[in-house]
């Protein structure tokens, strides 16, 4: 299969992708607000085992709240007291745009959000059938409202206190690390009074849909790679693995399953929040519906565990671990089984995940994820360089041939099927494969898709800097320089190589807008893959001229 087939393929393959993710944002399945109130929703999939129903997170007893702030090096969280809910997590080290002269401390990115637009809440509290107990309405106590973590300091407790009447005390105590994304709960229960408490403990993620994002032209629109990943909720067990549940899937498939050693997760691009119960705890994972009146729907998967009995006088504790932070796969696998999933390459895993190890690798050579690229384009061509000069050999023997092809074509006329017979002959005698050389376009379409999914999901690489213009590799180049690059790179290859023998006309005119097709395209996908392109581009360049300056010689000293 000679280059410009390949490259051919390429585009319609490429192009295929673009029409497909577009027609589903605008034209797939979007969640539907649900017809049912929050209360039969939840109780209908907020119970584990005789648990009673777990109630909606809004609304509840009045009262004064206080939001209390939580600082370490990596985190900034604010509690409501509440229910004792997190209900704003923001992550220090991520800022919402890259930093700029002009905006040298952009503002951070909020994963968890109290906002009606974007609500996004980290939710636990307790639930007894005939005890008192303090839920994610409950009204807590704060002995102050701003906790930071100091100099020399590993780790800062945050308690909240409820008390009842009849005796029952509960301490929810929150605890952060230096470093760390992961954030410890306990919930301390102290049973004063005069009968057995049971209930369970619950933990829950509540979020509103995404809203639509505003976009102030076409190509901000489509260039966006942040609208492609996944935004919902998933979960995680042992039997079942890694699932995912779309918020246009709560209503019509809810989850219920008993599941010993996973968590629940909200999961979106770059980022996630996940509850991690107890690894040998018996928990029900499930998924519910809340209809909000004014704010709309929201959507909840939680983790309930199992019954807690504790006597007259006794005390017992429910914990939990709650991870908010990037999706970085080597900090999630050491939190949690599995939870590096959530860096969803789909079925292109097998393929991105080797591409995302080199270039983190290369990353810590050279402390820049465009030179890694660079180097990884080297890697790949050398690699790759015998059966590329397969390719470009049997293109040169084809492009000799082209004489003796066109004489074939004007004896048999239009008999097509006596011209690709002879033409096949042809090949024969000469010792022409027209095959040769796909190995480059069998490593070249997956590397295209692979490296195109390790751009768009792996936070590493998210606002990484190349040089010059370059502020973000994972977004596309601001002023086109990368696509226009690649475009003059094609058209020398076209140039120095003429369309083989063989192509027919259509395949001909098509060629001649190659070029400018892949500038169209590529004007949409991230500057770090454009970045590939041009590099690979000119590697293949420089083979093929190399390639054609040693036939040219090798035929010389046989004429000689």
């Amino acid at each position: 299969m000679n280059q410009t087939r390949t490259f051919l393929l390429f585009a319609l393959l490429a192009v295929a992708y673009l029409l497909w993710t577009q027609w589903e944002q605008d034209y797939g399945p979007h969640p539907v607000a649900p017809t049912t109130t929050s209360t039969s929703t939840e109780a209908s999939n907020g119970a584990a085992g005789n648990a009673p129903a777990i109630t909606s997170g809004n609304g509840g007893p009045s009262g004064p709240a206080q939001l209390v702030t939580v600082t370490t090096d990596v985190l900034r969280l604010t509690i409501d007291t509440r229910g004792g809910s997190i209900v704003r997590a923001e992550l220090l080290n991520y800022p919402v745009a890259p930093r700029t002269k002009k905006d040298p401390n952009p503002a951070p990115i909020r994963l968890l959000d109290d906002s009606s637009t974007d609500y996004y809440a980290a939710q636990s509290g307790l639930v007894s059938a005939d005890s008192a107990a303090p839920d994610h309405l409950a009204m807590f106590q704060a002995a102050q409202t701003s906790y930071t973590l100091t100099s020399g300091q590993d780790a800062l407790n945050v308690d909240l206190t409820w008390t009842d009447a009849s005796g029952i005390k509960v301490v929810k105590r929150y605890t952060v690390h230096r470093g760390s994304y992961v954030v410890d709960l306990d919930q301390q229960i102290d049973n004063g009074s005069g009968k057995t408490w049971d209930g369970n403990a619950y933990r829950q993620l509540l979020r509103a849909d995404r809203p639509a994002p505003v976009y102030t032209n076409f190509l901000q629109r489509i260039s966006d790679q942040s609208r492609y990943g996944f935004f919902g909720a998933a979960w995680y067990s042992p039997e079942q693995k890694f699932n995912k549940l779309a918020f246009d899937k709560f209503a019509k498939e809810p989850l219920q399953h008993p599941v010993t050693g996973g968590w629940v997760a909200m999961m979106q691009n770059y980022f996630l929040g996940a509850w991690i119960p107890p690894a040998n705890e018996a928990d029900t994972f499930s998924s519910a519906v809340v209809d909000e009146q004014h704010a709309g729907p929201r959507y909840a998967i939680r983790s309930v565990g199992p019954q807690i009995s504790i006597a007259p006088g006794q005390h017992a504790n429910a914990s939990a671990q709650l991870y908010l932070g990037p999706k970085l796969p080597n900090v999630m696998q050491s939190v949690a089984p599995g939870l590096d999933l959530t860096v969803d390459y789909g079925m292109l895993k097998i393929f991105a995940e080797p591409l995302h190890w080199i270039l983190a690798q290369l990353d810590k050579l050279t402390g820049n994820w465009g030179v890694s690229i660079i180097l990884l384009v080297l890697l790949i061509n050398l690699a790759t360089f015998k059966f590329t000069n397969a390719q470009f050999a049997s293109a040169n023997k084809m492009r000799k041939l082209k004489p003796r092809i066109d004489a074939l074509k004007e004896r048999y006329g239009d008999d097509r099927q006596k011209v690709q017979q002879a033409m096949m002959e042809l090949y024969k005698k000469e010792k022409v494969n027209p095959a040769a050389g796909c190995l480059p376009l069998v490593i070249t379409i997956p590397i295209f898709y692979g490296l195109y999914y390790v751009l768009r999901d792996s936070v590493e690489l998210r606002q990484a800097p190349f040089f010059g213009w370059i502020h973000d590799l994972s977004a596309a180049d601001p002023y086109f320089v990368l696509p226009v690059l690649y475009t003059v790179v094609m058209l020398v290859q076209q140039w120095v190589m003429p369309v083989q023998p063989g192509m027919d006309p259509t395949q001909q005119k098509m060629m001649k807008f190659m070029p400018l097709m892949f500038a169209v395209i590529f004007l949409f996908f991230p500057s770090g893959l454009v970045l590939y392109y041009v590099v690979n581009g000119l590697c293949r360049l420089l083979q093929q001229y190399w390639m054609m300056r040693r036939s040219e010689a090798a035929a010389a000293k046989a004429t000689a």
